[in-house]
């Protein structure tokens, strides 16, 4: 049979799984801990029970999100914690990745072993030079790959003298596309979630993962309905590039869609230059709806959005102004009502939004803010339920609305608002 060597502890034959106590525990008690941090933790102290000489442990799972490159958890012996970090994509091009054996892993190297104990140990990477001056003895990094072809990381340092043996290098070694399965299956699930989260919304993708996936499926809600689009986008449009057009919406769903999500909304839909959001209630509730806040919250948080959203709308125009750009105008209503939220469209494109007469008045009530030259508008049932200032406008008929309505908005300089 082969020998591991220093440089490659992979390098030696599969020993029988029964024989391995630490893939036992992953398919036992592993199997049912549901989360990489309980796993890592609870991997990282069966080694240690074993008699393995384990000090450090740092897995690194790559993932799918448009923020976060990858998450790691530290493990160390001193401490029984495990830390949480997630590392944006601009890592990727420091020096502390580009230096690190993470990124000779990625780029395929198969394992890397250094010795730290040893005379003139070959402290390649900074990450030994800092591990050996803290009295590791031994470091190991090895890939774990996921079905799909994604190479993560795993790496183990021991603070024994001589390091780790053979034969405890081979049970890691071992065990290792066991971890890799249940690693996986978490980073699926949790690949799922932000993906749902970021397309969908954070309660959107909590229904759907409940199982609300089939056409018709969802539920009747009372909330507090935000409808706002961009001012002026046929003419923004037909003078500048796409690109430069796609960077206006951008800076201008970054000020509106980020104030409701801030201040405890849900951005249901992007359409075009215009956003849909809900800020829900508890007026209405069933079984499958979260807890909801109540609705003069949800009226107050919703306001509170809106004026943050304002207030957001005016620091990028000072901005636009000092680069000789034109200001950007917007129209922004609220309104509350009662309103369908679920599935809607064909069986195989399916958008989970709200439908109903409350979000069709939002709409209307959003157009008018260009009639009445403001860039924000209440309805009646917002304004009821808030106890803060507002200003009303008179009574006015909406597209589409036989009966006139009472609109408010807010005043220059609005008092009531968190």
């Amino acid at each position: 049979m082969p020998t591991r060597t220093q440089d490659d502890p992979s390098a030696a034959g599969p020993m029988p799984w029964c024989a391995n106590p630490f893939i036992e525990w992953l398919l036992t008690e592993g199997w049912n801990i549901t989360s990489t941090r309980g796993l890592v933790g609870g991997l990282c102290r069966r080694l240690v029970d074993e008699g393995m000489p384990l000090w450090r442990m740092f897995c690194l799972i790559r993932t799918l999100h448009p923020q976060v490159f990858g998450t790691s958890y530290t493990w160390r012996r001193d401490s029984g914690v495990v830390e949480e970090f997630s590392a944006p994509h601009g890592v990727l091009d420091t020096a502390l990745h580009l230096d690190s054996p993470c990124a000779a892993i990625f780029d395929g190297a198969a394992a890397i072993r250094r010795r730290l104990d040893i005379p003139d140990a070959r402290l390649d990477f900074p990450i030994l030079k800092d591990l050996h001056a803290e009295g590791a003895t031994d470091y190991v990094a090895v890939p774990v790959p996921f079905s799909d072809g994604q190479i993560n990381l795993v790496t183990l340092s021991a603070d024994r003298p001589g390091g780790f043996s053979t034969e405890e290098l081979g049970q890691i070694y071992e065990m290792l596309p066991v971890l890799a399965r249940l690693l996986e299956v978490q980073a699926t699930r949790r690949t799922a979630v932000t993906l749902l989260d970021t397309y969908l919304g954070s309660h959107t993708g909590e229904q759907v993962l409940k199982g609300l996936i089939k056409r018709g499926d969802g539920e009747d809600i009372h909330a507090v309905i935000w409808f706002c689009d961009l001012r002026d986008s046929t003419r923004l449009a037909d003078s500048m590039s796409r690109q430069a057009f796609l960077g206006i919406l951008n800076d201008f769903f970054d000020c509106m869609a980020g104030a409701v999500l801030d201040h405890g909304g849900e951005v249901l839909r992007f359409i075009g230059d215009a956003a849909l959001a809900i800020f829900p209630t508890d007026e209405v509730s069933t079984a499958a709806q979260r807890a909801c806040c109540s609705t003069e919250e949800a009226c107050q948080s919703a306001l509170a959005a809106a004026l943050d959203a304002q207030a957001r709308m005016a620091a990028l125009n000072r901005a636009r102004a000092q680069k000789g750009e034109p200001s950007l105008g917007f129209g922004l209503a609220l309104h509350m009502g009662e309103v369908t939220y679920g599935n809607i469209g064909v069986p195989e494109r399916l958008e989970f939004t709200v439908i109903g007469a409350a979000a069709n008045e939002a709409a209307r009530l959003q157009d008018m803010c260009k009639t009445l030259g403001e860039s924000i508008l209440i309805s009646a049932e917002v304004a009821r339920c808030f106890s803060g200032e507002l200003v009303s406008l008179g009574r006015h008929t909406l597209r589409g609305v036989g009966t006139a309505r009472e609109i408010f908005t807010l005043p220059r300089r609005p008092r009531g608002l968190p």
